[in-house]
């Protein structure tokens, strides 16, 4: 609902005794008037006084209601209070970009529109009657423009995070300066995009609707939430069965800049964003997300597309999980030795547990290739490494060197890019030819890296570029990629 002020209540009162000096003075200008008339009109040039007097009078008046008209139409708004919007408390009214509001950047001091650049800020400052007031003001001084701001309250203090349009010339160094001068501290500032620009509930309910309709879509929607973030899903036990660690409690944990959520499937959701400490408010909405994932089970979108290889075969791509898993060991099974060794580089000690974790949600999606028949031939893995992604193809002997791992890779990526991974990298061996023809047909700049005997091939998707101008805050994607898949 809108608050709507009528124009009668805006109206200043008046007063009796502002009306009562009024009328006094006009009373004594009419007796002064009438006295200097008569005493100029019995003078020889009397009603030539008169009339240059009466025309001095009227271009007075004009000149001074054209100054009145000028200037007074600029309000003088009280000490303290000259930031639209703001009160000299925490609450602040909502900046918006709503109609007949021009925003005080929108155009330069010559009237023609200046170059403006979205910005996300974070800064904490003093639960105190007008610390945020004293930021706007600032702000406001820059000539940029809040758009929204949401507030995370502490212990010591309260985050303020906004969402800014600023002068492209005003620098991310200037902003965190001059955010300091106004009393905020551990401010961080990043580039945002259009994509910024939706308000949280709506995003949060966004994110919300992805991971209800696919249980891949959580370790996403996590990133999504809360930034630039390293997540780890962490088994209860290994790969050869031995416990991993301690289980993070049911309310999960929260120590500043990390994370530990209780996974439903068992082991803990690891999340770290060492730039920047996590909020309880922020810790809430990620708990809530999981806790969503729990309640609605084992799930994965069903659509798939039935397509037709060159010697006629007809193949169903699909995607799958950990109900798969059967049909995923019979197919291992059928295998040779040697796919099973460029696959995984090694023996496998236990393959059941193994595509269990590779088949798990949250360690990536899968996508599954089967026959008219229903039996699986290929999987094709798309795994969340980090902060990095890995591809990983593997071929039933008798389905291979039929095109089908380069339309699952090509399948892969274009995931990715969905995502919005930067890029992809696969643990191969050099005389793997299959695979590394598959990499060179994506025709995307390629990176070939050996790692103790193992080719590392890394592409970088289209996504990368959206990302090129992020600001010197953002820190590189790194770490060593495993080999060991």
């Amino acid at each position: 609902m809108t608050d709507v002020t009528s124009s009668k209540s805006t109206r200043r009162p008046h007063h009796w005794r502002h009306d009562l000096i009024e009328l006094a003075a006009l009373f004594t200008a009419v007796v002064v008037a009438d006295t200097i008339a008569k005493t100029i009109a019995k003078g020889p040039d009397g009603p030539y006084l008169l009339v240059f007097s009466a025309i001095a009078l009227a271009a007075t008046a004009t000149f001074h209601t054209w100054w009145a008209r000028r200037h007074g139409h600029a309000s003088h708004a009280p000490p303290g209070d000259d930031t639209p919007g703001v009160t000299d408390g925490r609450s602040t009214t909502a900046p918006s970009t709503g109609e007949g509001r021009e925003a005080p950047e929108a155009q330069d001091r010559s009237g023609a529109p200046a170059e403006t650049v979205l910005w996300r800020m974070r800064t904490t400052v003093a639960d105190t009657p007008g610390s945020l007031a004293a930021l706007c003001t600032v702000l406001a001084r820059l000539r940029v423009d809040i758009l929204t701001l949401q507030t995370h309250p502490l212990a010591d203090g309260t985050v303020d995070e906004f969402l800014l349009r600023a002068p492209a010339d005003l620098s991310a160094h200037a902003l965190a300066r001059e955010t300091a001068a106004a009393g905020g501290r551990d401010t961080w500032t990043e580039r945002a995009d259009a994509h910024d620009l939706v308000d949280t509930p709506t995003r949060v309910l966004g994110l919300a609707t992805r991971t209800a309709l696919d249980a891949a879509e959580l370790p996403l929607a996590l990133r999504q939430l809360l930034g630039r973030c390293t997540l780890h899903s962490v088994p209860a036990v290994s790969l050869t069965g031995r416990p991993i660690g301690e289980q993070a409690p049911v309310e999960g944990v929260l120590e500043e800049t990390v994370m530990r959520l209780r996974d439903p499937h068992g082991g803990s959701i690891v999340i770290e964003r060492p730039y920047l400490a996590f909020t309880p408010t922020e810790f809430a909405r990620a708990r809530a997300l999981v806790e969503l994932d729990a309640r609605l089970g084992p799930r994965v979108p069903r659509s798939q597309d039935v397509l037709t290889l060159p010697e006629g075969n007809e193949i169903t791509v699909r995607r799958a999980d950990q109900r798969d898993l059967a049909a995923a060991r019979a197919m291992h099974d059928r295998c040779s030795a040697r796919t099973l060794s460029l696959r995984y580089h090694g023996p496998v000690g236990d393959a059941d547990r193994y595509l269990d974790h590779l088949l798990s949600p949250r360690f990536g999606r899968t996508l599954a290739v089967q026959t008219t028949s229903g039996r699986l031939v290929a999987l094709g893995h798309l795994l969340w490494d980090g902060d990095e992604t890995e591809v990983a193809l593997m071929v039933e002997d008798d389905w291979q060197r039929r095109g089908i791992g380069s339309e699952l890779l090509g399948r892969l990526v274009a995931m990715a890019e969905e995502a919005g991974c930067d890029s992809v990298y696969a643990v191969t061996q050099s005389s793997n030819t299959g695979m590394v023809a598959a990499m060179r047909a994506l025709n995307l700049p390629l990176d070939y890296q050996i790692e103790e005997g193992t080719l590392v091939i890394t592409a970088r998707l289209a996504s990368a570029q959206r990302s090129a101008g992020r600001t010197q805050q953002e820190q590189p994607h790194g770490g060593a990629r495993r080999a060991e898949r």
